[in-house]
């Protein structure tokens, strides 16, 4: 049975994973970038992208560490950065607007829509493995303070990749369901929260940094 500690350990990356990550809205993107492929095809193009961007997000939640150490990247640093980045993609959210953190950008959608295989770009990478989510992997794996926060992040991020495989499967009936506006109600939703998130990200970053002050032990 999961206590209440271990449960908030859970919730907190699985809210930051599915607004870094794009699931609010990937179901629209891909059910535009596919309108003329088959349902097999899409099946396909998801299963896929889905696959790889797993693979690319874990191996950063593995190799964080690492990759901070090889750039001499301060845990205190990259938590204010993480923050920042967060609340900028909150902001889009929160406003509605599309940015390359969590989704494509215009030049990058027109250029999809000339390929035939979406499954690697722009599928795997940016829509589901981008900036904010590999920030985000980064950030709360190297920030874990315990084996079981650590291993707590990556299951809630092994979930959000299965939820995101779900709605990719059913893109167009969601699409048809929510509507833009039951979009934008749900990005907005989660934008607030994730806003909240950023916030603590960032004074938590600087806390520990020491610039208001010595470090509490």
């Amino acid at each position: 049975m999961i206590d209440g500690i271990s449960a908030n350990l859970f919730l907190v990356p699985l809210a930051t994973f599915f607004a870094t990550v794009g699931v609010a809205d990937i179901a629209f993107i891909f059910a535009a970038l596919t309108k003329d492929n088959t349902n097999a095809e899409r099946r396909a193009f998801a299963t896929r992208g889905v696959l790889i961007a797993t693979v690319i997000l874990l191996l950063f939640g593995f190799l964080g560490s690492l990759i901070l150490d090889l750039f001499g990247i301060t845990l205190p640093a990259l938590r204010t950065a993480g923050g920042i980045l967060l609340m900028l993609i909150a902001i889009d959210m929160v406003f509605a607007r599309h940015s390359g953190g969590t989704g494509t950008t215009t030049e990058e959608h027109a250029e999809a829509r000339k390929r035939t295989d979406i499954s690697v770009f722009p599928l795997a990478l940016p829509l589901l493995a981008g900036p904010g989510a590999i920030s985000a992997v980064i950030l709360l794996t190297t920030g874990a303070k315990s084996d079981t926060e650590y291993w707590l992040v990556l299951a809630a991020l092994v979930v959000i990749l299965i939820v995101a495989w779900f709605t990719l499967l059913l893109a167009i009936p969601i699409q048809r369901l929510l509507g833009l506006t039951g979009l934008a109600v749900v990005s907005r939703v989660v934008g607030i929260l994730l806003a909240a998130l950023a916030v603590q990200f960032i004074f938590d970053g600087i806390s520990a940094s020491g610039l208001l002050g010595p470090v509490a032990n």
